[in-house]
């Protein structure tokens, strides 16, 4: 069966329903180069292909900053949920943090957020499937990263149904989006 992309209006119409919390890796730990002092996040000093892993249910291996041009990859460490990672450039002067604008009411955060700068997607123990760009984040600014996939959705039955969708958000049975579970994070591309 062959699969259309998944449009930016899919994407963004996805993520309805949105709640969050950030997961990190503490073997990831890096020294920052101006302070010589341990961070909790890694920080890319040049633009690189960083691989994140997307784990039931959070990031590892998202460092807290990156060089504008770095390119982000996708792995899935689950093995039964299909995973996403959607990442959107926050506006200037949006001082909020990642988990508390998660928690705004739909009409006022989809607007907050605008359209992804990159969707990527991993079924368990598949491909990356880039939806909207290759990863690569080239703008400088703060972004928000997030997973909206429902809670045990069918992998198959959900990347069918994105592919077939014209602009709605994939209408497969399952839970609470993966970002009411804690899967979401928030990097800086400098």
């Amino acid at each position: 069966m062959s699969r259309r992309p998944i449009t930016r209006a899919a994407a963004a119409a996805s993520l309805c329903g949105l709640l969050l919390a950030g997961c990190g890796d503490d073997d990831d730990r890096a020294t920052d180069p101006a302070t010589d002092l341990e961070v909790a996040e890694p920080v890319a000093t040049e633009a690189e292909v960083v691989e994140v892993t997307a784990v039931d249910y959070g990031y590892e291996g998202l460092p807290a900053t990156v060089p504008a041009g770095t390119t982000l990859t996708l792995a899935n460490d689950s093995e039964v949920e299909l995973h996403e990672l959607v990442a959107f450039r926050l506006p200037d002067g949006e001082n909020r943090a990642v988990g508390e604008l998660v928690t705004l009411p739909e009409a006022e955060l989809l607007p907050t957020l605008g359209e992804p700068a990159t969707v990527l997607l991993a079924p368990p123990g598949g491909e990356q499937i880039p939806a909207v760009g290759d990863g690569t984040l080239a703008e400088p600014g703060r972004y928000a990263i997030v997973c909206v996939i429902p809670t045990g959705a069918d992998p198959g039955a959900y990347l069918d149904a994105a592919a077939e969708s014209d602009g709605g958000p994939p209408d497969v049975p399952g839970g609470p989006p993966h970002i009411a579970n804690g899967m979401f994070a928030e990097l800086v591309v400098e």
